[in-house]
């Protein structure tokens, strides 16, 4: 092998004359008679290398055999291309290389699928075989994106004076939450450790060890039913801060979030970020994590409704509708594709009206008399050509229901811009959740999360009503982050404890050291942690979160390239004191 001179992204007219050596894989190979034109190509570009028959020394058959992937040695001179031959989109695109000699390092097998294009093959094909998708160019600018966005937030924090701490990844197992992924002992039979679903309980320990800023990007692990933006393991930036309020971390996770993205794709994010409460972005977008590129904003129309002679409303909890620009055109397939749509979310139809002409025609319309329809056209700004949806049912799925349509309906309408980012915060979310099969409390964001402060006496006589100092960062419709301020009194932590439906001994027995550790002098303390996955999946432009992990799961916790989960020996769950129980079908 010649020894690398320079990479294949390097060269340019300041080289010609110079010999040099470079590696890469065969990219492409063309055949012109005597001449043969290949684009050798490694992780920083493509160079144009040309074997001429009138000047090359070796064997001139053996190099037109050469085929896609082939890894190369070649050495030669650097020259202009001719005028005619210089290509606009390559970096090296005005000079080529006139090789004098080359060595095959590693000639490659017939590929499975063609490399220059990531469509032509199914995804569970290219993830059987990860390593040659990730030598395309997509998925080796993800990785790159991927890295920078590691190096950026490290520097950040370290400039804050935040001190990166690694957790243990073998933990105790704790309840709530997703379930854990657990981990026999050899050394203790019939004990298990747990993999982390994130070092909650380790940087609130660290708080109360005197490490005021922490931070880590740290693997945790959830054995939880998976969709196309969650993985098993994922990688998420932890972070945790004492002496704090909920502006301290406003103020440092915007400015590590404007920092990230300025430094990767040199993209001005506002200063300050906008806020919503949980119960705003509920009514005004039907989600917590809203996607604000666009308007489509939900608005009340009970009372039309329950002023109409549509009777259908009338026991309705909550009517509420949105009115899509240009929607008139919707025929009636689109209309009934969409209530098939809203169904999929327990909404029992989809009721609607188009605007013509200053008036409403078609769907309910018939319900509407000229007066009331006059007030609707002034309160809700419809305009010629637009149509109104309306849902009406009990709050949650009204609400749950027309959230999803509207993003429905922007995805079809393409109203979204993938460089256009729009962050929001999402506040005072509700403490509790109330489980009707458990007939218990569950936490909303998870069990150590402070109510707000005028809210303590709330736990006693309303938790249902009582607000929690938790908070997410939501960026285009995506959660990139989710915190909160935590419980430091041991007596509001027992009190939340019980209302999850844990005693006291369950509490000691699954938290003990927490529980413990807040008894010697905790601080006021709170914390974040971004999907790091997911604010990487923005950054490169996807939508698919198994494009910027190198090697991901499939949704069904599989991977394909290394066959794992797989069997082990007798041998290993003898050691480990385990027996496999079938299960039964």
């Amino acid at each position: 092998m010649y020894k690398r001179s320079h990479t294949c992204g390097q060269l340019r007219k300041t080289n010609v004359g110079v010999t040099i050596n470079l590696n890469g894989w065969v990219n492409s190979v063309r055949l012109h008679g005597q001449v043969v034109f290949v684009d050798l190509r490694d992780r920083y570009g493509k160079t144009q290398i040309v074997f001429d028959a009138d000047s090359f020394s070796g064997d001139f058959e053996a190099v037109k055999k050469l085929s896609m992937e082939d890894v190369l040695s070649i050495q030669g001179a650097v020259r202009d291309r001719s005028e005619s031959a210089v290509n606009p989109n390559m970096v090296t695109g005005e000079i080529e290389v006139a090789v004098t000699d080359y060595i095959m390092l590693n000639e490659a097998a017939p590929l499975p699928f063609v490399l220059s294009d990531r469509d032509n093959a199914e995804e569970n094909l290219r993830l059987k075989y990860r390593y040659l998708e990730l030598r395309m160019e997509e998925l080796q600018k993800n990785i790159l994106i991927r890295h920078e966005t590691y190096q950026a937030v490290r520097s950040y924090l370290s400039g804050l004076e935040f001190v990166e701490i690694e957790t243990p990844v073998l933990m105790k197992s704790t309840p709530e939450g997703a379930r854990d992924y657990l981990v026999p002992s050899r050394i203790h039979q019939g004990k298990f450790y747990a993999l982390p679903q994130s070092p909650q309980i380790y940087k609130q320990i660290l708080m109360i060890a005197n490490y005021d800023r922490y931070f880590q990007i740290v693997k945790c692990f959830r054995d939880e039913d998976l969709r196309a933006d969650r993985q098993p393991e994922f990688t998420q930036i932890d972070i945790e801060m004492s002496f704090i309020d909920e502006e301290d971390i406003f103020v440092h996770m915007e400015g590590l979030t404007r920092h990230v993205f300025k430094s990767i794709r040199g993209i001005d994010l506002p200063d300050p970020f906008p806020r919503l409460t949980y119960a705003d972005a509920m009514e005004t977008y039907g989600s917590d994590k809203p996607d604000l590129r666009y308007g489509m904003q939900l608005q009340d129309v009970k009372d039309f409704t329950d002023a109409s002679d549509f009777n259908v409303f009338k026991s309705a909890e909550k009517v509420k509708g949105i009115i899509i620009k240009g929607g008139a055109k919707y025929s009636r397939k689109n209309i009934d594709e969409l209530t098939d749509f809203v169904k999929k979310y327990k909404a029992k139809g989809l009721a609607w009206m188009k605007w013509e002409k200053g008036t409403f025609i078609g769907g309910i319309s018939k319900f509407f008399s000229e007066n009331l329809q006059k007030a609707m056209f002034e309160k809700l700004s419809g305009n010629d050509g637009d149509i109104l949806f309306m849902i009406g049912d009990d709050s949650s799925i009204v609400l749950n229901a027309l959230g999803h349509l509207r993003v429905e309906i922007a995805k079809r309408e393409a109203l979204t811009n993938k460089d256009d980012f729009k962050p929001v915060w999402v506040t005072e979310f509700p403490m509790f959740e109330y489980d009707k099969e458990a007939d218990r409390f569950i936490a909303m964001h998870h069990p150590f999360t402070a109510p707000r402060e005028s809210d303590i006496e709330m736990l006693d006589s309303d938790p249902s009503n009582t607000l929690s100092r938790g908070y997410d960062l939501t960026l285009n419709g995506y959660e990139i982050a989710g915190g909160s301020i935590r419980i430091h009194s041991p007596k509001v932590q027992e009190k939340v404890f019980s209302l999850l439906g844990l005693s006291r001994e369950e509490a000691v027995e699954k938290f003990g050291f927490l529980v413990e550790a807040l008894t010697y002098g905790a601080p006021p303390h709170g914390g974040i942690a971004f999907g790091f996955d997911r604010l990487v999946m923005l950054l490169a432009g996807t939508e698919n979160i198994r494009d910027v992990i190198a090697f991901p799961k499939t949704t069904s916790a599989t991977s394909l390239m290394d066959e794992s989960p797989n069997n082990v020996s007798a041998n290993q769950l003898d050691e480990l004191g385990i027996q496999i129980k079938k299960s039964k079908k």
